[in-house]
This record gives structure tokens, C-alpha cells and sequence, in this order.
């Protein structure tokens, strides 16, 4: 079952083999306009969260890392490309 650690984490350990597991990890981070505080007690969050990860078990953090939204891609032009929301 998943389990909520936040309105923005959420996690799932799933059985792979006997001895073998997988966990999940669903983040939808902070955008910039967030204030410090919120995105600095996510990473804070994330990290415990990672911390806790049996170090044996497969790691996959999937998720929304809201870098930036729009169009201004002059910065960056190999990660994000020309479209956003809008088309």
C-alpha cells in the first residue's frame, strides 16, 4: 500500500523476490515561488525519508521536481525545451 508522508511524499515498498524489495518514492516538489522555509523542510522531509531505505532494497524517486514553468529556456536549452503548458 502506499503511504503518505506529506501532501508532497509519498512512498511504497514493494516485494521484488524472497529477499528482494523495491521502494518508491513520489515527490511533487516546491516551486520557486515557494518561500525557503517550505522547500528547505521538503528536502529536509526527502532526506529523512531517504535515510530510512533499507540500503539493500532497489531506489526509484519518481516525481514532479517543478524546476520552472514557462518558456525561457536560454539558460538551459538541453534540459528543458522550447513548450510549455500553454503548447
Amino acid at each position: 500500500m502506499p503511504r503518505p508522508v506529506s501532501d508532497r511524499i509519498m512512498t511504497m515498498r514493494l516485494p521484488l523476490s524472497k529477499d528482494n524489495f523495491a521502494t518508491i518514492i513520489s515527490v511533487y516538489t516546491p516551486t520557486m515561488t515557494n518561500p525557503d522555509e517550505n522547500k528547505e523542510a521538503f528536502y529536509n522531509q526527502l532526506a529523512s525519508v531517504l535515510s530510512g531505505i533499507p540500503r539493500t532494497d532497489k531506489l526509484l524517486l519518481i516525481g514532479d521536481f517543478n524546476a520552472r514553468i514557462g518558456r525561457d529556456n536560454d539558460m538551459w536549452p538541453l534540459v528543458m525545451g522550447k513548450h510549455d503548458v500553454s503548447g
